[in-house]
């Protein structure tokens, strides 16, 4: 499933963004889901939990498939 997603400010951290959008109902799902490297941003595995996801990334887990605009 693809989803736009979008953001106020410059960035939105990744585990914010994971919660935002439901695929994790908490902070700690969220961390399990980034340390289990099963988050790809941009075509790679992204492990920083607070990564500073940007307007233009792209990011995949567990089928769907998410574009920040």
């Amino acid at each position: 499933m693809k989803t736009n997603f979008k953001i106020e400010g410059e960035y939105i951290e990744l585990m914010a963004l994971l919660k935002a959008l439901g695929i994790a109902s908490t902070g700690g799902h969220a961390k399990h889901l980034i340390d289990a490297e099963m988050v790809i941003r941009n075509g790679e595995i992204e492990v920083r939990r607070r990564a500073k996801i940007i307007v233009g990334d792209v990011i995949e887990i567990e089928n769907n498939v998410i574009e920040l605009i």
